[in-house]
């Protein structure tokens, strides 16, 4: 039977090569959305590194560059402790859920696994803040205070690269600048499992968290993280920016609940899939009229053949399932030439990390229940019309 209907797509190959086109066409657009949308299931399931139900982020933004003022910073985040609401005061050079990005390039201190890194100046306060928990060492302190190289926490994603196998704790790393000599030397102290700075739906990267102390330096960081108590309600805005002000009156202060920070930055992150989908929708209507076009044409034009089929003593049901049993071979032939092409995408590895096997593997499976649901919806009215026909109807079609 298999080898039949095959002979019979062949002999009509001019008429289904569009067929097939379309076919293979609305597979491909088809997987592209699928490995894309699962790609942010599997991103979403990842553990970002740090909390957001209880922490605001204050960004402070002034006229001109924030003066690294220890006595300063010491009376913002004396002043904001004194409020009942706040458990814990950090600072840092921006807040997550946030589209900053930092990066610098480290390697090894002989020059070798040099990388982009992402990095964060943060406060003593910060890990406490965030609610994180070192996977391995400890967070930096005041015991770091004087030490011969920056202490750094990193993820493990970094760790593992620059020292696979063997412990990343009390190794040094230095800061590589192109064009100059000196180097800046960091210690990493501790290990977290991961640390995403723009939330869920972040590709896991390499990130390195910088001690950052205040009147050290001549950078300053603008952003002040809060641990606020449970229940702390949205008005609480207002005398928190009452107490900024009484510190400097001179600088304004953005306000930002983390769970409000989350939700916007999700939603300005899946916009992209937003559009593709509407497009790919757009594009399955389109495919599935001219396959039913087509269909109908192709039923229409065959009415003699199905006729004497009748008249040999095939039943309706017969008939039927030969005409829904090829659309789906037809579907199975389009969508095996087109998997030929999506594979050397993995194989490859053009995509890293997002078109990996898993998310490959069950965005075929989900392209390929799609394009066969399509076929079978489209073939179903062309198949009954044709076993509907009788031998004498078909016999004398002109």
């Amino acid at each position: 039977m298999l080898r039949h209907m095959l002979k019979l797509i062949w002999k009509r190959k001019s008429r289904n090569m569009m067929l097939s086109l379309e076919i293979l066409l609305a597979f491909l657009v088809v997987f592209a959305i699928a490995a894309f949308g699962l790609r942010y299931w599997q991103l979403y399931q990842l553990p970002t590194g740090h909390a957001y139900q209880h922490q605001w982020s204050v960004t402070i933004r002034s006229a001109q560059d924030l003066p690294n003022d220890g006595a300063l910073f010491d009376n913002l985040k004396r002043s904001l402790l004194a409020l009942p609401e706040v458990e814990s005061v950090a600072f840092s050079s921006f807040g997550t859920y946030e589209m900053s990005r930092w990066t610098e390039n480290y390697a090894l201190p002989d020059g070798s696994n040099r990388l982009q890194v992402d990095s964060l100046n943060v406060s003593d306060d910060y890990f406490a803040t965030m609610e994180m928990t070192p996977a391995a060492g400890r967070f930096f302190s005041r015991a770091d205070d004087g030490a011969d190289a920056i202490p750094v926490v990193i993820n493990r994603r970094l760790a593992d690269q620059w020292f696979p196998g063997k412990p990343a704790v009390g190794q040094i790393v230095v800061l590589k600048v192109d064009g100059k000599q000196e180097v800046s030397r960091r210690r990493i102290v501790g290990v977290v499992e991961d640390f995403r700075s723009h939330g869920e739906f972040m590709d896991p990267v390499y990130f390195m968290l910088l001690r950052w102390v205040p009147g050290t330096g001549k950078d300053a960081v603008n952003n002040i993280m809060l641990k606020l108590k449970p229940g702390t309600p949205r008005i609480f805005e207002s005398r928190l920016n009452a107490k900024l002000k009484q510190v400097r009156s001179d600088w304004s202060y953005v306000v930002t609940p983390q769970t409000e920070a989350r939700s916007s930055m999700l939603n300005t992150q899946l916009v992209p899939l937003k559009i593709l989908g509407v497009i790919a929708a757009f594009l399955l209507v389109m495919v599935a009229f001219g396959l039913f076009g087509v269909l109908w044409q192709n039923t229409t034009q065959r009415i003699p053949e199905i006729g004497l089929r009748r008249a040999l003593g095939a039943d309706a049901g017969s008939i039927y399932r030969q005409i829904v049993s090829e659309q789906m071979l037809l579907s199975t032939v389009a969508m095996l030439v087109a998997l030929v092409l999506v594979i050397q995408l993995p194989l490859t590895g053009v995509f890293g990390d997002s078109l990996n096997w898993t998310v490959f593997i069950a965005a075929v499976v989900l392209s390929a229940s799609v394009i066969y649901l399509l076929s079978l919806l489209c073939s179903l009215y062309p198949g009954w019309r044709a076993a509907r026909l009788s031998p004498t109807q078909a016999l004398h079609y002109e």
